[in-house]
């Protein structure tokens, strides 16, 4: 039996719903961030030394990160679903999205989470001004024309075709679900985006990831 190590408001809530896509039976740990600093628990790495979300463990392994999970589960248990054959042009880019996911598109997210939590972050009276300061000017210069342009590309590859690996739902589009639902809640993705927004729409209303909300619980990005 497959279990998934799930953290609230996290990545392994896509790891949920590929296993909802493949009909795959499976278990949920949970485990809920810090309500402070919003950190995974230490409970964590017990399971994986790093102690972050998602892990799964299948029989005698376990498997961290998202891309590798994705493939792994998709490979073993897709049977010819959700993933193009090892080969194919459709692969190749099936696994270039699996990568990009986190490599260029979530970077430029956790600058943005990073920089707005300055901008709040409690501090002495005679700091806020420069830290402020310093956080909207990087946000202003580097970081929102980082969003604008990843947002600007992705839109154009949904100008291509209907999903990001061709007119068949895929692993890819599950794995950039997440950094395309966190580019709504914070980096800049709205009516400007149409394609992105249906994008986000047509998954949102998917079976198989309202069952993976029932099972892993509150999700919310801010």
């Amino acid at each position: 039996m497959i279990t998934v190590h799930h953290l609230n408001n996290s990545r392994s809530q896509r790891i949920l719903w590929l296993l909802e896509e493949l009909d795959v039976p499976y278990q949920v740990k949970r485990y809920q961030r810090d309500s402070g600093t919003l950190l995974a628990p230490v409970e964590l790495r017990a399971v994986h030394p790093l102690g972050k979300s998602p892990v799964i463990t299948d029989g005698g392994l376990t498997l961290a990160e998202s891309g590798a999970i994705v493939e792994y589960l998709a490979d073993r248990y897709g049977a010819g679903r959700l993933i193009p054959a090892h080969g194919t042009p459709e692969r190749l880019r099936c696994n270039y999205w699996l990568h990009y996911a986190e490599g260029s598109a979530m970077p430029p997210l956790l600058l943005k989470l990073v920089f707005r939590r300055v901008e709040t972050a409690p501090m002495p009276f005679f700091v806020k001004p420069v830290a402020k300061g310093i956080a909207r000017k990087v946000q202003q210069t580097f970081v929102d024309p980082q969003l604008q342009l990843h947002l600007a590309y992705l839109e154009g590859e949904l100008g291509k075709s209907e999903w990001f690996v061709g007119d068949s739902f895929s692993a890819a589009d599950i794995q950039l679900s997440f950094p395309l639902e966190a580019f709504a809640a914070r980096g800049g993705l709205d009516a400007g985006f149409p394609r992105l927004s249906a994008f986000l729409q047509r998954i949102h209303a998917r079976p198989a990831y309202q069952r993976a909300l029932q099972r892993g619980g509150e999700y919310r990005l801010g």
